[in-house]
Order: C-alpha cells, then structure tokens, then sequence
C-alpha cells in the first residue's frame, strides 16, 4: 500500500529512465505530477524535454536555467576551498545536486505538493545528496524514490516497461547501453558497463567533452584569470560573469585536453566505483586559484586550509551541503579569501594547466627577504641559529633516551 500523496514534483530529465519514473509515478500514486528539469549546461535539447513530458500527460513542466546560480553559489564557493575528493575528483556530479534539490522542495512548496520525486538508484551517492538536502530544506516534505520502490531490475524490464506504455525508446538504450553519463557546465562523469572492469583502460569513444592530449595543439596558449576575494572575474583582462568564465575555461581545456581523470573511488554507501571524469575549465580554475593563494595567504592559513578541505570534500560528496559543519567550514573558508585577489597567468599545454607567474596588490611574496643577493638587514641569518637550537632540543632530548632505553 503507497503513502497517500496528492501532488508529486518529479527531477525530470527527458531520458528513459524518468519517463519511465513519471509513468510509473502516475500509475502508482494517481495524482498529479509537476515535471522540473534544471538546465546546469549539460548541453541537452530542452525543448524535447518538454514534448516528452507534455506527451506523457504533464501540464505543468518547469524548465529552469539555473546555470549562472550553479557556479556563483554552488561551484565558486566549493573551489575557494580547492575542493578535491580523495585528492584527484572536483565533485562536479556532487556539487549540482544541492541546486536541484533547492529547486524541487521550491516547487513543491509553491504548488502545494507533499512530495518530490527523483531518478537516483540505490546502489548510488545521487539519492543521499537529493534526500539529504530535502531534509534540511524543507523536513515535512516526503522522498519517492522508485528505483528503492518498483520491481524493475534491469534495463531489460524498463524497456519493456517503456514499450508497454507507448513511450519512446531511443535506439541506444535498446539492449545494454555502453555506459551512463551525467553533465553540467562543471564536468561531464562516464560509468558503468565498459568501464565496470577497473583492470581496462577506457576507450578513446569515452571521452565526451576533451580532445586527447596526444591530439592538442603543439603550441601552448598562455592565459590569465583575474581573481577578486578568491573568485575568478577575468580571463585574458575581459571582465565575465560566473557562468561566461567557466564556459571560456571549458573551451580552453578541451582544447588542449585538459582535466581528464580514471578513477576508482569510494562512494558513501560502500562500495568501489569506477568513473571517467572531464573538468577541462574546473582543472584551471583549480592550479589558478592555488596559484592565487600562495602568494596572498599566510602560511598558517594556507596550511589549515589545506588540512579542512578533505572535510569539507567529504561532506559535499557526501550530501551535507546544507548541513551546520558544511556552513561553519564555508564561513571560514570565505574569511580566508578576503585578500586573495590578484592575476595568474598559465600555460595550457598537451593536458597540463601550469601556473608560470602570478601578481597581486595583497601580495605576502618579498623579493627582498629571499634573496640571494644582500638583503640590507631585512632578514638578519643569525636568528635562525635559536630558532633551530630551540627547535631542535626536544629532538636531542628524545635521541639520547632512545639510546640509552633499549627499545
């Protein structure tokens, strides 16, 4: 027996997979369905996304472009901290779904719906970050999660399930598709099937969005992106918005085939996975910030930022983006970013984004105090003999207790 629900906001894509979800929302629950779809770049026919949905019997389909939102709110604020999962992944897949999420308990509170639905499986990270936001954001609100529900097992019974209910099955999702793949403006992510064998190298037709780096030009390019308070508002002195730089970015790295990543990581709910990630922009953004830094953050704070990140990555990937902890980290990560404005140049080339120079007004960097030429008193070398005496006295104590207590 289904919970009793009279109005259902379904995360819907256009794909086999929620049509499916739709359908079967419907059939099930008997009521109405309000179709979403959050345009974050991933480049789709939206227009086809609404036919199917209006095919489908849904009236009410909400097409937002959210993509300006998605990097000013959600990727800029997650690469002041030089976010990287398990040291390689820039949570592309991870860092989208608090938007929609947002979105869906939105709507369903503007319509009056008493539930929001989505297409997330339960073998994956997808279904804690869409649930795990929809109880911070709105604690009343109720989770459908049919592939939790439904006794569809394969994708042999949901193309079946498809078949029965008239609703088109596109050619490649007829028998196993090769391999399944999520894209926003920030990454496009490739798992499943041909690269489930960890021990394979992944074929070339896998990747969607870089050229290979054997195939880049033999020329580097050299670029500048401009940075105030710790977010990038230039490249090549033209001043962009969020949503424009990062899509100039994009353009430079799959360009010179920059951002490719194999990865076999640990998703939270326990098990290893094997994916095929591309972040041609987030990879520069990324070495240009860190470039940014090293010249405008102290040490200390540089270094205690380095040791939080792995936290704050684990929480986003995770699905605690609205949690207390994430906004605790997030505040002082803002902090940290008050002088970290300036300009740093790279060279792009076959794969690699290298930062080569980098400026600013805010700078800690002092040519007079690493010198190697005289400084003229601004660095006095004789200080640093009690520096290493005091430095050193707890190591001298240590080493000789050790020699005379046998271990």
């Amino acid at each position: 027996m289904q919970t009793m629900v009279k109005k259902i906001v379904l995360s819907y894509s256009g794909g086999l997979d929620t049509s499916v979800i739709l359908k079967w929302l419907q059939e099930t629950y008997q009521c109405e369905i309000i179709a979403f779809t959050a345009d974050l770049g991933q480049g789709e026919e939206l227009d086809q996304v609404r036919s199917k949905a209006e095919m489908l019997g849904v009236t009410d389909i909400r097409i937002l472009d959210l993509r300006e939102e998605f990097v000013r709110d959600f990727v800029f604020p997650m690469f002041r901290a030089n976010t990287v999962y398990e040291g390689h992944y820039l949570l592309g897949s991870s860092i989208a779904r608090p938007l929609i999420a947002k979105y869906l308990v939105q709507i369903a509170q503007e319509v009056g719906a008493d539930a929001i639905s989505h297409g997330a499986t339960g073998k994956g990270n997808d279904q804690l970050r869409f649930e795990l936001a929809a109880n911070a954001l709105d604690p009343a609100i109720k989770v459908i999660a049919p592939w939790r529900q439904w006794d569809i097992r394969s994708r042999t019974e949901l193309v079946a399930y498809a078949e029965r209910h008239q609703i088109p099955v596109p050619k490649d999702k007829r028998g196993d598709a090769p391999f399944s793949i999520d894209a926003n403006l920030l990454h496009t992510s490739t798992e499943g099937k041909v690269l489930e064998d960890a021990g394979e190298a992944a074929s070339a037709y896998v990747y969607q969005r870089t050229v290979d780096p054997v195939d880049a030009p033999d020329l580097p390019e050299v670029v500048t992106i401009g940075f105030e308070k710790g977010d990038a508002v230039s490249v090549n002195g033209t001043q962009l918005g969020p949503m424009e730089l990062l899509i100039e970015l994009n353009g430079l790295g799959s360009k010179h085939g920059i951002g490719r990543l194999d990865l076999v990581e640990n998703r939270f709910v326990g098990v290893k996975s094997r994916g095929i990630y591309e972040t041609p922009g987030g990879t520069i953004l990324l070495a240009a910030h860190r470039g940014m830094e090293s010249i405008t953050l102290d040490r200390a704070a540089a270094h205690l930022k380095d040791e939080i990140m792995p936290r704050y990555a684990e929480l986003i990937y995770n699905g605690f983006w609205y949690s207390p902890e994430r906004e605790m980290l997030q505040a002082l990560i803002d902090q940290s970013q008050n002088y970290v404005s300036g300009e740093v140049t790279l060279k792009l080339y076959k794969g690699a984004a290298n930062v080569i120079s980098r400026s600013s007004s805010n700078s800690l960097y002092s040519a007079e105090l690493v010198t190697f030429e005289d400084d003229f008193g601004a660095y006095d070398q004789r200080d640093a003999d009690g520096f290493i005496k005091l430095n050193g006295l707890r190591l001298k104590n240590w080493s000789a207790r050790n020699n005379r207590v046998p271990a």
